[in-house]
């Protein structure tokens, strides 16, 4: 019999959306700390599981670069359902939550409307070196990136393959100080920004970086709650078997 579990946390808000995650199974492909620490903040609990996806998808395959974390998250989220499946066909997750977030490279500034011109970004992985860290800093300095969460859900359904996939992903712009060089070669210095999409953590010394954002601060630490709660709802509200087999 699969044992007992509660994947909400007694602080969590009284809400649907959080609610219809009490005693289900809530995985989070992701051995991210920060992920997990954001979820816990809102009162989910996820039992971790990390995806063994190579993500190695060709980023060039992708006619709007938008959509590589998302097929990421995707792959990485049906990829530890079908693992755990298999594992434990009599205790498979309730639902399997995989993010993966990028950093894109320059974009146009933005209009009246604020929309953007068609222009090819460019995703900008850790830096190979401090050499390295510091040219993409360099480069970043004084403008702008933005930074995209992919979130893939997939829960289980009766009809073939026996699960579904639901995906969003969520878009900040970050605005980067103009700082001397000295400055930004002091930041590389330490190394926080080596192990760090873009080169930077905007969570810890490189906060100093930046000037502003527009959109949400979590999404560029990881994992965009707001947007995901809001996704939670959706699927309740337009989704019969979301949760519910």
């Amino acid at each position: 019999m699969p044992p007992k579990r509660s994947a909400i946390l007694p602080h969590a808000l009284k809400i649907p959306a959080l609610a219809k995650l009490a005693d289900k199974r809530v995985v989070l492909a992701s051995n991210s700390p920060r992920r997990k620490e954001i979820l816990q903040t809102i009162g989910i609990a996820p039992e971790i599981v990390p995806s063994t996806f190579a993500e190695n998808l060709p980023q060039n395959s992708f006619e709007d670069v938008h959509e590589y974390p998302v097929a990421t998250a995707t792959h990485k989220a049906v990829e530890v359902y079908e693992r755990l499946v298999q594992e434990r066909p009599d205790d498979p997750p309730d639902l399997v939550i995989g993010a993966d977030t990028v950093v894109l490279s320059h974009i146009p500034g933005p209009t009246s409307d604020f929309t953007y011109a068609q222009a090819r970004q460019d995703i900008l992985e850790k830096p190979e070196s401090e050499e390295d860290n510091l040219r993409m800093l360099l480069d970043l300095n004084g403008g702008m990136c933005e930074v995209v969460t992919g979130i893939s859900l997939v829960y289980p359904i009766l009809s073939a393959p026996g699960y579904e996939i639901k995906s969003i992903d969520e878009r900040t712009l970050v605005h980067f100080a103009d700082n001397d060089k000295s400055f930004i070669q002091a930041y590389v210095s330490n190394g926080e920004g080596r192990d760090r999409a873009g080169g930077f953590a905007i969570q810890g010394l490189g906060s100093m970086l930046i000037k502003k954002i527009d959109g949400d601060y979590n999404n560029v630490v990881g994992f965009p709650c707001s947007s995901f709660v809001k996704f939670l709802q959706l699927l309740i509200d337009e989704e019969p078997d979301f949760l519910s087999i």
